[in-house]
């Protein structure tokens, strides 16, 4: 029997959501934050809020140890919140967190349509924790979107079968799962309604999304068709799972914007190997000569990982010429981390961390380079910028141009608007631009 809160709390009145990690954590921080405000919550600052969610990610290392250290801050101001702890390090954790942080709510990803009746638990003195992975999906669960920004994101696939070796999402987020089509596309409705100009299909392999035999391709054709959706964004994908239907997509429905995030992980065969990645480094090369094939502008992102066990330096070599070869626009790139319960983290030939330190900076150096080049290649042209939020200058707004790069420009355009804009000078992780009312698409 999982231990019941030490102290009860008075029911919350105010709530706040701290997400870290990635996209889809951002898009489960935002539904949450609708469920409380749906019970009648008002939204607060962590540091004055009754009920603090913190909404984690396990990916990285010690990523335990930082829910740890943010519970114990929050516990500093004396306010003595309600702490909920969600996301991966609860599916993970969830016992362990109960009985050595006394937080009074752990819920897992799937399970935190649930949070409303385990805030309720909690205030009564209850155990709160749920990390359950049901069939039944939680989407169906949750309130309807009411006003969300101009970029909104929206998760139709869920899980991951791969099992690579170094992976712990298999084991959090549990099976590959796909929302069903209808769902999809009335969410996708509701967010154009709510105010989204720019929807993002999320995914831990969004591109193995499927429903009665469609494709993700055949999804983002029908949303295409939504009036008053400008621009449609996927990601993350899998190479093995990127469809010549997908592939010829970017260049059919011009609402699909010319961006393509495809993880490789490492330059080398070998290492690719170790790490159950199903894919060489010749056939992810072939799939990205395909695709700009068909949209010859795209801007591609991958991530990399760097000082897998066993990884010498002419694997790391191997890596880095691949860099050369495909000239990212952007790119994540980490360390390695053994992540408990994972294959690798058993495995032998552990990569002394000065070593992967040492070759973390030549890796993003490389690409530090590739994205400055692309950004001043963009010198002169013109495209479409979807206004996101204001800037620290006076008249200054940001947005993302259809290559996601954040764009400054001067302008009287308000946010959610669509401006036509020629990009005039480049930094290495950043662009600015001049509007260019009546000027054609370049």
């Amino acid at each position: 029997m999982t231990p019941a809160p030490k102290i009860p709390h008075k029911a919350p009145k105010t709530f706040a959501v701290k997400s870290f990690g990635c996209q889809m954590n951002v898009y489960d921080g935002d539904r949450m934050a609708e469920l409380m405000a749906a019970q009648g919550l008002t939204q607060a600052d962590p540091a004055d809020a009754d009920l603090v969610v913190l909404n984690t990610c396990h990916i990285r290392e010690r990523a335990t140890e930082k829910v740890y250290s943010d519970i114990g801050r929050l516990r500093k101001h004396g306010k003595d919140p309600m702490i909920a702890v969600a996301g991966c390090v609860a599916q993970a954790e969830g016992a362990e967190i109960v009985r050595r942080a006394k937080v009074d709510v752990v819920v897992g990803p799937q399970a935190y349509h649930n949070l409303p009746d385990l805030v309720a638990r909690a205030a009564r003195g209850e155990a709160a924790l749920d990390t359950d992975m049901p069939v039944d999906m939680k989407f169906g669960h949750l309130p309807a979107r009411r006003r969300v920004p101009p970029s909104a994101f929206l998760t139709v696939q869920e899980g991951c079968d791969k099992f690579c070796t170094y992976c712990v999402v298999p084991y959090t987020r549990g099976a590959e799962v796909s929302r069903t089509f209808g769902q999809i596309v009335d969410e996708a409705k509701a967010l154009v309604e709510a105010g989204a100009r720019e929807i993002t299909l999320l995914g831990q392999n969004v591109n193995a999304w499927t429903d009665g035999g469609q494709g993700l391709h055949d999804l983002i054709a029908t949303l295409s068709g939504i009036d008053a959706l400008a621009r449609i964004r996927y990601t993350t994908s899998h190479p093995n799972d990127m469809t010549q239907g997908l592939i010829e997509a970017h260049r059919d429905i011009a609402k699909l914007m010319p961006f393509l995030h495809l993880p490789v992980q490492s330059g080398s065969d070998r290492i690719l190997k170790a790490m159950n990645r199903s894919h060489s480094r010749d056939s992810y090369l072939r799939i990205l000569d395909r695709v700009r094939a068909v949209r010859p502008d795209i801007a591609l992102s991958g991530d990399f990982i760097v000082g897998f066990p066993g990884e010498t330096e002419a694997d790391f070599a191997d890596t880095l010429s691949l860099v050369d070869a495909v000239g990212y626009a952007q790119a994540f790139s980490f360390k390695y981390s053994p992540r408990p319960g994972t294959p690798a983290a058993t495995m032998g030939e552990q990569v002394p961390a000065d070593v992967m330190d040492e070759r973390l900076q030549r890796l993003q150096a490389a690409l530090n380079r590739d994205q400055a080049a692309f950004n001043a290649a963009s010198v002169g042209r013109r495209c479409q910028l979807l206004v996101e939020r204001k800037g620290k200058l006076p008249g200054q707004m940001l947005g993302k141009s259809p290559w996601l790069q954040s764009v400054h420009l001067v302008t009287d355009a308000k946010v959610g608007d669509l401006v036509t804009v020629e990009i005039t000078q480049a930094g290495p992780n950043s662009v600015s631009g001049t509007e260019s009312a009546g000027l054609p698409i370049s």
